[in-house]
């Protein structure tokens, strides 16, 4: 007879030896385990049954499936209304910076302009021509001639000559409105 239990041997070990033996005896004493070889040819599982059963489901299937579609659809809807009335606000409030910051510059142009038109040609002329030519030009442009010819007569050649060139480009139809 062969020795089931080593002395050595742990209960895990044990264990793991006596399972498949006990699996089986457990099997043996279900009488129903073995009923269903000898049960009648009939197919429970049949072609029809199954086609008959997702016949059946099919509609609520697809009805469910909608319904789960049209609320991910809404729930993307929701998010998008919400994103755009955040837009919207965004926008009103740059809007509302934008024309706060256009009337202050137009103040502060008309401010430095009547800065300029009431100090004496050669002073300007040596403001100016260390102003950034763009600033330098608008002064100069919002002056009277009679004064702009002044001011332009006693600044140094080449930063008058530029001043002048830009005036002129300002004044050309034919130049683009594009900065680029």
């Amino acid at each position: 007879m062969i020795d089931i239990i080593n002395p050595d041997m742990t209960v895990l070990q044990l264990l793991r030896r006596l399972a498949l033996p006990a699996a089986g005896l457990v099997l043996l004493s279900i009488p129903s385990a073995f009923a269903q070889e000898h049960a009648p040819a009939r197919d429970i599982t049949s072609q029809d049954e199954i086609k008959q059963f997702c016949t059946n489901i099919a509609e609520p299937a697809r009805d469910q499936r909608y319904l789960l579609q049209k609320q991910e659809l809404e729930k993307l809807r929701a998010d998008i209304d919400a994103r755009m009335a955040e837009m919207d606000k965004r926008k009103a409030e740059y809007q509302d910076w934008l024309k706060r910051r256009d009337d202050f510059l137009k103040q502060a142009e008309a401010g430095l302009t009547e800065i300029y038109r009431k100090m004496k040609p050669d002073a300007a002329a040596l403001q100016l021509q260390d102003m950034k030519i763009e600033v330098a030009s608008a002064v100069i442009m919002r002056l009277g001639p009679r004064q702009s010819s002044l001011i332009l007569n006693e600044m140094d050649p080449e930063k008058a000559a530029v001043i002048a060139s830009v005036i002129a480009s300002a004044s050309d139809p034919n130049t683009s409105k594009d900065p680029s």
